[in-house]
């Protein structure tokens, strides 16, 4: 089993890393803050021109880890923009995307897009999905906006899976990008004449929100080979991935906030954007508890599979 992304997977979110750089780079998620009406304009246009919107994430391995790759890169930046589910759109409905929703009051970060999107269940429910103007500026809903479903049909499963995986891929691209930021915080910053980086203690702080993040990235590159090549055991995986990103989010943040102080929470510093624009991703469509639950009840007794097949155990209990 071979779960690392492919070197031309790889290579492509770097491509991608550098042309929203060139766009804007920080400033995309800012200046869709202050006209929402330019939101499309700002990042579909240069994904379409690297050809992102063309990837067949359904068809092919390659693809998938590419699509992977360029919502890792989205989340980099904290785009302001829906990557991960218009890449994940279902192939045999006429949608621009797909939105995993709860049960409860249905909701996507899609407000002021002329999109049309389709919405799936956990258990594979999926409607047509409306999104109701919003109630508050961008500012404060993070382009969050109320759904409104008109059933479809129940042939879903697979978009569930799909629609969970490649949004954790964004979280993972934004705890990338959240660790960088206080690394390079803690380096130039003094105290008592040394820099922050040289206490034990901010250094362990650091460790500890690597370890969560670097967990993460393995969890996720093994969910979407899971999602490739076992999907009897799919979408345990994606609810796997998923719990480990929002703990790591809440550790990687907490870290990140504590040790930027004061001006983590200012516009001026990024992590302030990449913080608000991180809670639709840890809040829709399950928040950390609800995550929990239904993992629980979805592996119940049996455990996850995990990297190691039941060959290895001599009883034949799963491994991981």
């Amino acid at each position: 089993m071979n779960i690392d992304l492919s070197r031309e997977a790889t290579e492509y979110g770097r491509q991608v890393l550098r042309a929203l750089e060139a766009a804007g780079g920080d400033r995309l998620v800012q200046q869709a803050e202050e006209e929402p009406d330019r939101r499309e304009k700002l990042v579909a246009p240069v994904l379409a021109e690297l050809g992102a919107w063309e990837l067949d994430v359904r068809g092919s391995a390659d693809e998938l880890e590419a699509a992977a790759a360029v919502c890792r890169a989205a989340g980099y930046r904290a785009l302001a923009y829906p990557v991960a589910e218009r890449l994940s759109r279902p192939a045999d409905l006429d949608a621009d995307g797909l939105l995993v929703v709860g049960d409860n009051a249905p909701a996507g970060a899609v407000a002021d897009l002329d999109l049309r999107w389709v919405a799936v269940t956990l258990d594979g429910e999926r409607s047509h999905a409306l999104a109701l103007p919003r109630s508050s500026p961008p500012r404060h809903s993070a382009f969050v906006a109320d759904l409104d479903l008109t059933r479809i049909d129940g042939g879903g499963a697979a978009d569930a899976v799909l629609g969970l995986v490649l949004p954790c891929w964004t979280l993972l691209g934004m705890l990338d990008r959240a660790i960088d930021l206080t690394r390079a915080h803690v380096v130039v910053r003094t105290q008592f004449g040394r820099p922050l980086s040289a206490f034990q203690a901010v250094q362990f702080q650091l460790t500890d929100a690597e370890v969560e993040r670097g967990g993460v990235e393995m969890l996720a590159k093994y969910a979407l080979w899971s999602l490739w090549d076992s999907p009897a055991d799919a979408l345990a995986d994606a609810l796997a991935l998923r719990l480990a990103a929002l703990e790591a989010a809440q550790t990687v943040f907490r870290v990140a906030h504590q040790l930027q102080g004061a001006t983590g929470f200012c516009d001026e510093a990024f992590l302030s954007w990449l913080s608000r624009y991180s809670q639709p991703v840890r809040r829709l469509p399950l928040g950390l508890s609800a995550t929990r639950d239904q993992l629980a009840g979805l592996v119940d007794r049996r455990g996850l599979t995990g990297l190691f097949n039941d060959a290895d155990d001599p009883h034949g209990r799963p491994t991981w």
